[in-house]
């Protein structure tokens, strides 16, 4: 049996002992460290190399999206999921478009929690529902009719760009180079009136771009565990940050 190698990352224990416990259950998980910070969660990564790494997306010191660049920028295979108690419109966006593997809330039921770290440990990104993501009735009106003017591959590169590919990995995708993304990028930009990819991502998800017809068996089972969980609410995080804790290895 090959196991999935989890690192757990959240400021407070009794999150960290919960997860534990329930991942613990399953014969096909192993904890690999637990931390508290962000700094002992990027030398638990750099040092384990875990298969995924789940994170509070506020871990005090480096924030879980630092966390998730580094982890990026550095090459590691490790699949960042985002466990939170609340997050808002911009940071669901931000997660996707960076290129986060999940973001599940904490209240989430232990099964579908279990189910989803699965899906990621299988290559699927288990992300909110377009619904999930508030753009203004004035822009998604815009957006709407400046969208018929994106060529087919332009309306390809944003749905990739939503789904957090780099320009280099979106140019392995479609087999044309990095110069000639930027360059469909800057003609959206144009058309779309906006100015960067976090942006881009946000419209893609609230016009449904991130997906296409044939995806709707995929896009039904991803509303179906979503469906269990609670909605976007706007984001409330600890008034303080907790003291550094050491890291911790099972």
């Amino acid at each position: 049996m090959r196991f999935i190698n989890v690192l757990i990352a959240d400021p407070y224990p009794v999150v960290v002992q919960g997860l534990r416990k329930v991942l613990g259950a399953q014969r096909n998980f192993k904890i690999v460290a637990c931390c508290s910070d962000g700094a002992s969660c990027i030398e638990a990564i750099r040092s384990l190399r875990p298969d995924i790494a789940i994170l509070d997306i506020s871990m005090p010191g480096v924030t879980g999206l630092e966390i998730l660049s580094i982890v990026n920028s550095e090459g590691f295979s490790t699949r960042v999921v985002f466990f939170t108690a609340s997050v808002d419109a911009r940071e669901l966006v931000m997660a996707a478009a960076a290129g986060a593997y999940g973001v599940i809330l904490k209240d989430v039921a232990p099964k579908i929690l279990v189910k989803s770290l699965q899906q990621v440990a299988d290559g699927q990104r288990v992300l909110p529902l377009p619904s999930a993501v508030q753009v203004s009735p004035e822009q998604s009106a815009v957006t709407e009719n400046a969208l018929t003017v994106l060529t087919d591959r332009e309306h390809q590169i944003m749905r990739l760009v939503s789904e957090g590919l780099s320009n280099k990995e979106i140019g392995r995708r479609l087999n044309i180079s990095d110069g000639t993304i930027k360059v469909h990028l800057h003609h959206i930009y144009q058309k779309l009136e906006i100015s960067n990819r976090t942006v881009l991502a946000a419209l893609a998800i609230s016009q449904n771009e991130i997906t296409g017809p044939s995806d709707e068996n995929q896009v039904s089972r991803i509303r179906a565990d979503w469906a269990t969980m609670t909605t976007v609410n706007e984001r409330g995080g600890p008034s303080s940050t907790p003291r550094r804790r050491k890291l911790t290895y099972r």
